[in-house]
Parts: structure tokens; sequence; C-alpha cells
């Protein structure tokens, strides 16, 4: 199968985020009324949507959502690409296999960003068309923590604090990756670099009997 295994992965993810994102939509309401706890009170399922980049950071309309939607589409030709070259200088099958998660996690957002607006009709209303304007729908709730720090703490006082925004499986495939190719970066990149430079051609070395001849 070659490099093809790596790209079935990131199908794979593609298709597990957008399975799950159908049946909450279909199956839930927005908000807090169609909470599903799934592990005590502190993992849940809850419907919301995410209308720009992580942790609902936005960019100013009415292009910057076309402008993120865009960048978002060459960053995965470029991922998709970088995997196609990490197979092909020899890197770790771990580090291809990260970037193959991370680039499914893309697509699954992208796919969002580009056609939700027009297939769940959820465009904001300011928007100028339904198109590369959906809103990413997020559903995996880790409750850990949220209040007020406390008022003694310096800077931070009385301060809200939501230590775990809600994500989706995109999102999720997206941080492992990240997160496991960072705590392997020593062992993925030099064992990369020594296999790049293990098939490299040796350069041409001057024989004995070549130089005699050309002094000849």
């Amino acid at each position: 199968m070659k490099y093809w295994k790596y790209y079935l992965l990131a199908l794979l993810v593609i298709a597990v985020d957008q399975l799950s994102k159908w049946a909450v939509h279909t199956y839930m309401q927005p908000g807090m009324p169609g909470e599903i706890p799934l592990i005590g009170d502190w993992f849940k399922l809850h419907y919301t949507l995410n209308p720009g980049m992580a942790f609902g950071v936005e960019l100013p309309p009415p292009y910057g959502k076309v402008l993120l939607t865009s960048f978002r589409l060459v960053a995965v030709t470029g991922i998709a690409y970088y995997i196609y070259r990490l197979w092909k200088t020899h890197a770790p099958q771990g580090l291809v296999w990260c970037v193959a998660a991370i680039l499914g996690g893309a697509i699954g957002n992208l796919i969002d960003s580009i056609f939700y607006g027009k297939i769940y009709d959820n465009a904001p209303f300011t928007a100028p068309t339904p198109w590369f304007h959906g809103q990413v729908i997020d559903m995996l709730y880790l409750d850990l923590y949220e209040g007020f720090l406390p008022a003694s703490w310096p800077l931070v006082g009385n301060m809200h604090l939501s230590l775990w925004p809600i994500f989706n499986i995109a999102d999720a495939a997206i941080f492992l990756g990240v997160m496991f190719i960072l705590f392997n970066q020593g062992k993925f990149f030099q064992h990369h670099e020594e296999q790049k430079h293990a098939h490299q051609p040796e350069p041409n070395q001057h024989r004995p009997d070549a130089e005699a001849a050309e002094v000849a």
C-alpha cells in the first residue's frame, strides 16, 4: 500500500468526525438542554457551534471567515504533500502516522467551514453567503474546572477560568498528533536525518588508476 495507508488513516478520522457531527446535529439540541453526561459530570456531550478558530477566536467580518477557510485549504494541501515527502525520505512511521492524523482533523474541520453553512444552515446571520461560512460543530466537553480564581491571587484574582474548551473528533486528532510529535521529536527527527543520509548516493571517489590515466 506504500504511502496510501497514511491517507487512509486521514480518511478514517474524517469519517468518524463527520459521522459524530451529523449524529450530534440530528439528535441533540444546542446548549445545555441537550447535554448528555458520559463519565460523571466532567465528560459530557454538549452541542455547540464554533464560528472561528480554536477557543472561538474570529477574524473580522465579512470576509475574515473566507480568509480563514482559504488558509485552511492551503494548509491541508501542504500537509497532504508533506506526508508523501516524509514517506519518500524514509521518515519514522510514527511521525508520518501523526501527520496523517493531523491532516484528517484539519480536513474534518475544513468540511464544516466550507459546507455546513449550506448543509446545516448554521452560518451566522451576518454572513454574506452560506458557503465558506459554516460553523464548526463541537460536542466533547471535558468539564474539569470552571469558576473564579481566588481574589487574593495577584493580577489574576477574580478572573473566570475554564480549563477545557468544547472540542470535536477532528480537534482531538490534531491535538494528539501534535502532542505525540512534540514528545517524540528528538527520536523522530534524529532518525529522519539519519535515514535521509543513509539513502543518499555517496559521492564518486577518485580511483588511483583513473588519476594515473589522467596524468599519462
